[in-house]
C-alpha cells in the first residue's frame, strides 16, 4: 500500500496539503488584535478627552483618582479586561494561532509549544509561562465587577441635569454594555460555575434552577467568538465616540431631554 503524508499531521512549520486560503483567518485576527492594542495603548496614555457631561469612557471606568498616582487612571483599570480577554479560552486559540503559529490552522504545521524548541516536550498549560492562563476564573470575577461599573455609567449616560436625556451616546453606551454582558456571561468558566460542575441536573430544585441558568449561558457560549469580537470593538467605538465629543470634534445628538 502506498503511504501518503497526512494533512492532519504536518511535520514542518506551515507545511500542509490544504489548498484553501487557511492563512486568512489568523491574518485577520492578528490585524484586528493589533489595531485594538495600538488604539487602546494610545488612549490609555493620552490621559485626556475621556469624560464629558454624563459620558465616561469605558477605558477609564471606574474613575479612580489617587493623589500619589501620577499616570493615566486608565492604567489602573485596563489590566482587568485585558487580563480577562488574554486568558479567555477563545482568545487563547485565536492569538496562539495568529501570533505564535501554534498551529496557525487545522492541518497546518506550527511552531511547537508556542515557540519552544522542537526538542522540548509540550506540557500544555501546566508549566510556566502558560500556567498563568489558569487565572482566568479570577479575572472573570474582576471583569464582572468592572462590568457593573459600566452598566452604572450607561444609566448615568441617560441622565443629565437631573432629567432623563437620551442621546446617540446613551444608545452607544447601552449597546456596549449589552455586548459586553453577552461576552462575559457566555464565558466558558461562568458556564461551568452556574451548572457545568453538576453531575445531576434533576436531583433537586436547586440543581434544576442551575440547569436553567446553564442553558441560558450556553446560548451565549455557543456564539462566544462573535460576542468576543463585537464587544472588543464596541468598547473601542464607545471610547472613540466619547473622545470625539470631549474634544468638541462633533456634538452629541439629543433625542430626548435637554441638550448636552
Amino acid at each position: 500500500m502506498n503511504q501518503t503524508k497526512s494533512a492532519l499531521a504536518p511535520q514542518k512549520p506551515l507545511s500542509t496539503e490544504r489548498r484553501d486560503i487557511w492563512w486568512l483567518e489568523p491574518a485577520l485576527v492578528a490585524i484586528g488584535f493589533g489595531l485594538f492594542i495600538i488604539y487602546a495603548t494610545w488612549r490609555a496614555f493620552e490621559n485626556n478627552f475621556y469624560e464629558i457631561g454624563p459620558y465616561l469612557s469605558p477605558f477609564y471606568s471606574p474613575k479612580i483618582v489617587l493623589d500619589w498616582w501620577k499616570f493615566s487612571p486608565a492604567l489602573l483599570i485596563l489590566w482587568v479586561p485585558a487580563g480577562f480577554r488574554a486568558t479567555c479560552y477563545y482568545y487563547r486559540k485565536a492569538y496562539y494561532r495568529a501570533y505564535f503559529l501554534s498551529p496557525p490552522a487545522c492541518g497546518v504545521g506550527g511552531i511547537n509549544a508556542l515557540g519552544l524548541s522542537q526538542g522540548k516536550k509540550y506540557c500544555g498549560e501546566s508549566t510556566f509561562p502558560l500556567v498563568i492562563q489558569n487565572i482566568h476564573r479570577y479575572m472573570l470575577y474582576l471583569a464582572i465587577a468592572v462590568l457593573g461599573f459600566l452598566w452604572y455609567d450607561a444609566i448615568l449616560a441617560c441622565i443629565w441635569q437631573n432629567q432623563l436625556r437620551i442621546g446617540v451616546g446613551s444608545i452607544i453606551f447601552i449597546a456596549n454594555c449589552l455586548f459586553l454582558s453577552a461576552y462575559t456571561f457566555g464565558c466558558h468558566v461562568f458556564r461551568h460555575l452556574v451548572g457545568g460542575k453538576l453531575d445531576c441536573f434533576s436531583c433537586s430544585q436547586t440543581a434544576k434552577t442551575q440547569f436553567s441558568l446553564w442553558e441560558a449561558v450556553t446560548k451565549f457560549n455557543e456564539h462566544h467568538m462573535f460576542w468576543a469580537w463585537v464587544s472588543l470593538f464596541s468598547v473601542a467605538i464607545t471610547d472613540f465616540y466619547v473622545r470625539l465629543i470631549a474634544s468638541h470634534s462633533i456634538s452629541d445628538l439629543t433625542l430626548i431631554g435637554p441638550p448636552l
